[in-house]
């Protein structure tokens, strides 16, 4: 019997209603959110996010409180397990990314140390 696979990524509720309002506004037709990493800033990577037209042929695609997701296939063993959250409070706001592969983050909060899940 073949075991269940771990999602890459989860959304919150405040999360999904953002990327929701942000996709509702856009001038062009949207496929999905692309949400990946890069190499970047201080601590090594950072997390990236557009708006995506259509889906590209290796993409995970999660599907999940109305939302659709395009998982760049270079990002996922840097996410699988990734809870994405959007915070707002007085002085900021923004999307939260509670990975369990984080090792660390820069002061500023812009970049991130990853390693890969382990199996």
């Amino acid at each position: 019997m073949a075991r269940a696979r771990p999602k890459v990524v989860t959304l919150t509720d405040a999360a999904a209603e953002r990327v929701k309002a942000i996709m509702a506004r856009s001038e062009t037709p949207v496929a999905g959110l692309r949400v990946g990493v890069k190499k970047g800033g201080c601590a090594g990577m950072e997390y990236t996010m557009e708006c995506a037209a259509e889906a590209g042929p290796m993409d995970e695609v999660i599907e999940e409180k109305g939302v659709r997701l395009l998982i760049d296939p270079s990002a996922i063993l840097f996410l699988l397990g990734t809870e994405m959250d959007y915070k707002s409070d007085t002085l900021k706001s923004g999307f939260v990314f509670n990975n369990p592969n984080q090792t660390s983050a820069c002061g500023c909060g812009e970049s991130v140390e990853i390693r890969p899940a382990q199996e």
